[in-house]
């Protein structure tokens, strides 16, 4: 039984060893959108820039997020495409509001959805009709958006400088979201944290790997390029939207880039544990590839890779074998160490650096209800909608 139990440990150390020195170097978070570039000669033809930004009941957040855009210091053109996707609470009607008030009703353009046809996404149906009412514009560039993003007054110009300054097809920011709960400062650093784990950026902004990812709330892209890949056809059932779309574009031999940002942030409240819970558990499934065997190894990958350490700690103690309480602590050490660098990013107490075993618990709990709902008819639930 204590080779058993020192093994794993053994194991849960090695893991972390592994992550920590092979894997994308993915703890670190210095992959940032810079803000001290110098911005585009205006001088020059700037590339034109179409925002488009989906919008479902999302008047409380609109007021910020689209004044935001409207007043984006970039000097070239751009045009906001607002996609009012049958939304029963006067976004549209805000959003007119909003750019009366700033004299910027020009720039707004506000397309209506049709109805949502078989086989789509909600998000993604109302992105390619965006995408269609872009078209008349000719941009270079179109910057896909979710509604509750408030963008700093510099984003445009700095994610253009990067897409052009380093020939990149796809450039995405991870935004900083919102953090001022105690669930958001327990569970929101982790979800970002994770998600880095899953597509280490290093790897994703390294045209010799294969792995792709993007980050939904912010993603520019080369026209061009969403046309060499076929557009948003070619991803029209995808939940995970944002990852699939930067999957196409690598896939077709175009670059891209994913990093994070400090200055522009995400206005959605996360105040209470269940808001957290069904955003993850709304895709976590899907991550999986609704494989109740991936869903297996993900419950004991956890278990071994989190949970086990502080396990090991009262078993060695209880046991009376030092060596085992030694090793549990010193993997606990290292995966709290991994994480404190996100934990600084977010401007959370030190201390929560070494909350991922309780963290893993409750994600691995979130990732086993994603597919109680997906086997329940109840998954991919999002604004009203479900899917299958």
């Amino acid at each position: 039984m204590v080779a058993i139990v020192l093994g794993m440990m053994l194991l849960s150390l090695a893991i972390w060893l592994v992550l920590l020195v092979f894997w994308g170097q993915f703890w670190r978070v210095d992959q940032r959108l810079e803000t001290g570039r110098e911005v585009l000669d205006a001088t020059v033809n700037l590339p034109s820039v179409c925002v488009v930004m989906p919008a479902r009941n999302e008047v409380d957040v609109i007021p910020l997020s689209l004044r935001s855009l409207l007043l984006q210091d970039y000097p070239g053109t751009v045009n906001i495409v607002l996609v009012d996707d049958q939304s029963s609470d006067g976004t549209a009607s805000c959003a007119e509001g909003v750019a009366y008030a700033l004299d910027q009703s020009q720039k707004l353009h506000i397309v209506r959805t049709q109805s949502l046809p078989a086989g789509w996404t909600g998000k993604l149906w109302a992105m390619e009709q965006g995408v269609q009412a872009a078209a008349k514009f000719t941009p270079d560039y179109i910057l896909f958006t979710d509604a509750d993003i408030e963008h700093h007054v510099k984003n445009i110009s700095q994610l253009v400088t990067k897409a052009v300054g380093e020939d990149l097809d796809l450039a995405s920011i991870m935004v900083r979201l919102r953090c001022q709960s105690f669930w958001e400062k327990l569970l929101i650093p982790a979800f970002v944290f994770f998600f880095q784990k899953l597509y280490p950026f290093r790897w994703v902004n390294n045209p010799k790997k294969s792995t792709a990812a993007a980050a939904g709330g912010c993603i520019l892209i080369r026209t061009e390029a969403l046309q060499r890949i076929g557009g948003l056809q070619v991803i029209h059932q995808a939940l995970i939207d944002d990852c699939s779309l930067a999957h196409a574009v690598k896939s077709s031999q175009g670059k891209i880039w994913l990093g994070l940002s400090t200055l522009t942030y995400s206005l959605r409240p996360y105040d209470s544990l269940e808001t957290i819970w069904n955003m993850v558990a709304r895709t976590a499934y899907t991550q999986l590839n609704y494989s109740p065997w991936l869903l297996l190894g993900s419950v004991l990958g956890m278990t071994l890779v989190y949970l086990l350490p502080p396990l090991g700690i009262i078993v060695g103690l209880v046991m009376g074998n030092g060596a085992i309480a030694l090793i549990g602590f010193f993997t606990w050490l290292l995966m709290s160490g991994a994480y404190f660098p996100m934990v600084r990013f977010y401007k959370c107490s030190p201390g929560f650096a070494f909350t991922l075993p309780v963290i893993g618990l409750l994600y691995t709990l979130m990732t086993v209800d994603s597919a109680i709902r997906h086997w329940q008819g109840r998954g991919g639930a999002w604004k009203g909608r479900v899917y299958a």
